[in-house]
C-alpha cells in the first residue's frame, strides 16, 4: 500500500485567507453599520422575563454572542471528528480506514477553539449569559432571582471557567494520543498501535460522553437560564453529529473530485451517505420528542422556549425555526433515501452543504432569542464572523490533513476498506 500525500496549493491557502479577509470586511462593515445605526446599549435585565419586542443590542454583544455562536459550532464539528474515530476503531469497523484520515484532521482546530472559547467568555460573558450577573444572587437586591440562585452551585463564574477548561484539555488530549498513534502506526507498523487505539478511544467514548452533555448545558442551554430540558445535551449532540458526518463526507467527495483518495470508490460514499441520512432522522427524532413533550404538557415554564422562537420576538426567529426543519428533515431525507443518490458524489455534495449551513441555523436559533432578543438579525456581522472561522477551521484542517499520508498504509484492515463492498 502506497502512500497518498496532500498537497496544498498556494492558490487554495490564498482562498482561504481572502474568505477570512472578506469576513473581516463584511464584520468591520457591519459594526460600523450597527455602531452608527442602532447601538444604543441593551438593557441589562435581558433574561427570559424580558417583554419582547424590538430593542437596540450593542455592536459589542451582537459581536461575542456571534464569536460564541460560531466557536460552538466549529468546535463541535472538530470534536466529532475525534468521536468518529474513535467509534470506529471501538466497532472494529474496516469500511472507514481510507477515510479515517479526515475525521482525525478535523481535531486540530480543538486548541483554536478552546483559546477562543475562553476569551470571548473572560470578555463577553456578560453579554452572553443572564446568570454572570451577581446582582441576581443578592438577596437585597430588587433583581434578585431565587430560580437562578438556586443554581449558583453549578452556574458561577469559577466552576464554568474550570469544566470548560477541563473539556479542552480531555479532548485535545485524547485527539493527541489517538493521532499520535495513527502516525506511528503508519511509521512502524504492527498491530500493538491499532490495540492501544481500541483501547484509548474506549477511555475517549466515555469522556466524551459525560463531556458533550455538560458543554451542550454550560455553552447553550444555560443561556435560557430558566428554561432547561433533560433532552438537550442529546439534541446538540444530534445537531453536532450530523455537521461532522456533513463535513467528513464533503470533504471525501472534494478531494476526490481532486483527484486525491484513488481507492475510496461508492461503496464508501454510500456509507457516508446512510450515515448523514440516518442521522439526519435521528436529530430530527430527538428534536420532535423534546418539542412534543413541551407542547403536551403546556407548562409555562418549560412553553416559554418554543414560544419565543414561533410566536414570540415579534415572530423574529420564526422563518429560521421552519427553515430549520426543511434543510436538516425534510431535504435530506427526501433526497437521500434512494441507494443511487447515497452513492452519487453531486447529490451528496449539495446535501451536505445544505446541512452545514442548516445547523449552523439551528445553533443561531438556540442561542439568538436568550440572548439578542429582536436586537439583530442575519446581517453584515453574522456573515462575517461566520467566513472567519470558517476560513481559520478550514486553514487549521487542511494543514492537518497535509501532515500524514491520507491513506493509513499500516492500518491493519486497509485491505478490508479497499475490498469493501454494500
Amino acid at each position: 500500500m502506497t502512500e497518498e500525500r496532500l498537497i496544498i496549493s498556494r492558490k487554495t491557502n490564498n482562498k482561504f485567507f481572502l474568505m477570512i479577509a472578506i469576513g473581516v470586511v463584511l464584520l468591520i462593515a457591519g459594526i460600523i453599520i450597527a455602531a452608527l445605526g442602532g447601538g444604543a446599549e441593551h438593557a441589562e435585565g435581558h433574561g427570559e422575563a424580558a417583554a419582547a419586542g424590538h430593542e437596540a443590542v450593542s455592536w459589542t454583544k451582537r459581536l461575542y454572542v456571534n464569536l460564541w455562536l460560531n466557536n460552538v459550532y466549529f468546535t463541535g464539528i472538530a470534536l466529532v471528528g475525534v468521536f468518529f474515530v474513535a467509534v470506529q476503531y471501538v466497532a472494529y469497523a474496516g469500511w472507514s480506514v481510507l477515510i479515517k484520515r479526515i475525521p482525525e484532521a478535523l481535531g486540530y482546530y480543538l486548541p483554536i477553539g478552546g483559546a477562543v472559547m475562553l476569551i470571548v467568555f473572560l470578555l463577553g460573558g456578560h453579554d452572553i449569559f443572564h446568570w454572570t450577573h451577581e446582582y441576581l444572587y443578592d438577596v437585597n437586591d430588587e433583581r434578585y432571582d431565587p430560580i437562578i440562585a438556586g443554581k449558583a452551585p453549578f452556574l458561577n463564574f469559577w466552576f464554568f471557567l474550570i469544566r470548560m477548561i477541563a473539556y479542552f484539555v480531555l479532548w485535545i488530549l485524547f485527539f493527541n494520543w489517538l493521532r499520535r498513534n495513527s502516525i506511528n502506526e503508519d511509521l512502524h507498523g504492527g498491530t500493538s498501535y491499532y490495540h492501544k487505539s481500541i483501547r484509548i478511544s474506549a477511555m475517549f467514548l466515555v469522556v466524551f460522553g459525560v463531556t458533550s452533555s455538560l458543554s451542550a448545558w454550560d455553552w447553550v442551554l444555560s443561556i435560557d437560564t430558566h428554561w432547561f430540558s433533560t433532552m438537550f445535551g442529546w439534541y446538540v449532540f444530534a445537531s453536532w453529529w450530523v455537521s461532522g458526518l456533513a463535513a467528513i463526507t464533503l470533504t471525501v467527495i472534494i478531494l476526490k473530485q481532486n483527484g486525491y483518495l484513488k481507492m475510496v470508490n461508492a461503496n464508501h460514499l454510500h456509507d457516508l451517505g446512510k450515515f448523514v441520512f440516518a442521522f439526519s432522522i435521528f436529530w430530527t427524532y430527538i428534536w420532535f420528542s423534546q418539542f412534543m413533550l413541551i407542547w403536551y404538557a403546556n407548562i409555562p415554564e418549560e412553553s416559554i422556549y418554543y414560544i419565543e422562537r414561533l410566536g414570540g420576538n415579534d415572530g423574529h426567529y420564526k422563518w429560521i425555526f421552519f427553515t430549520n426543519l426543511i434543510v436538516n428533515f425534510a431535504f435530506p431525507f427526501l433526497v437521500l433515501m434512494t441507494r443511487d443518490a447515497k452513492r452519487q458524489m453531486i447529490m451528496l455534495k449539495i446535501v451536505t452543504i445544505a446541512i452545514l449551513a442548516g445547523h449552523w441555523l439551528d445553533f443561531y436559533l438556540m442561542m439568538m432569542p436568550g440572548t439578542l432578543r429582536t436586537g439583530a438579525g442575519i446581517g453584515f456581522i453574522e456573515i462575517g464572523t461566520t467566513l472567519v472561522f470558517l476560513g481559520v477551521f478550514l486553514l487549521t484542517f487542511t494543514k492537518g490533513l497535509a501532515k500524514a499520508s491520507l491513506v493509513p498504509v499500516n492500518h491493519p484492515f486497509v485491505e478490508e476498506s479497499v475490498h469493501h463492498h454494500v
